[in-house]
């Protein structure tokens, strides 16, 4: 089950802030398995994932210090320049090799779409970003992490494309769900996005984090 569980997708609604404390847990936990951790989010939400981070008895500045957390603000995508799904993939392919150099048993990473894809909200790229991720996910076992997805915010498209892409849902640090609608790469079809069955699936996940 751990494999299916590595590349997990938060569908939520409302305040990303709600989400940072298991988040927060979620990281203490790969910190502890000797992860290095690298939370991607705007400047307000990284300054919130420090404090929840500190509420739970991580030791923010010394993780930071000794490059065991990375806590940015850097975007993918920065104003004038275009999404490239192989150039995120190499960047990630080269955090992961350096963290294992540095002794770490992986890299887990956790970011929200709609500030790693930047201002212009252009999704075009979303679902080959995320079939690439799977891919590179599925050949390197000491890669993980967590897609932030806020379904208030981005396109109902883009979500369908997470939920292709994601073998588990992250509900909250200690519970995920199989996700029945995820497509393994070589699943691919034209259409597997325009199922109507997602926009349900996608709405019952919702349901079930707002219980959370």
């Amino acid at each position: 089950m751990e494999s299916l569980s590595r590349h997990r997708c938060l569908i939520y609604e409302g305040a990303p802030s709600r989400q940072l404390p298991a988040l927060a847990a979620a990281a203490q936990e790969k910190l502890q398995q000797n992860h290095r951790c690298l939370y991607l989010n705007s400047p307000p939400m990284v300054a919130g994932m420090r404090s929840a981070l500190a509420a739970i008895g991580v030791d923010v500045a010394a993780e930071t210090a000794r490059g065991s957390l990375v806590l940015t603000s850097a975007q993918h995508m920065p104003d004038g320049y275009q999404f490239s799904v192989d150039a995120l993939i190499r960047t990630l392919g080269a955090a992961l090799e350096a963290a294992l150099r540095d002794g770490y048993s992986g890299l887990w990473a956790t970011g929200d779409m709609a500030w790693e894809f930047g201002p212009a909200n252009d999704f075009s790229k979303l679902l080959e970003y995320e079939w690439h991720l799977e891919e590179f996910m599925l050949a390197h076992p000491e890669m993980s992490g967590v897609c932030q997805y806020r379904a208030d915010i981005l396109p109902r498209a883009a979500m369908r494309h997470g939920l292709l892409t994601h073998s588990s849902i992250f509900i909250n640090q200690t519970l995920s769900l199989l996700n029945p609608q995820y497509l393994r790469p070589e699943q691919r079809t034209a259409g597997a996005s325009e199922k109507i069955e997602l926009d349900a699936a996608i709405n019952q996940i919702l349901s079930q984090e707002a219980l959370n």
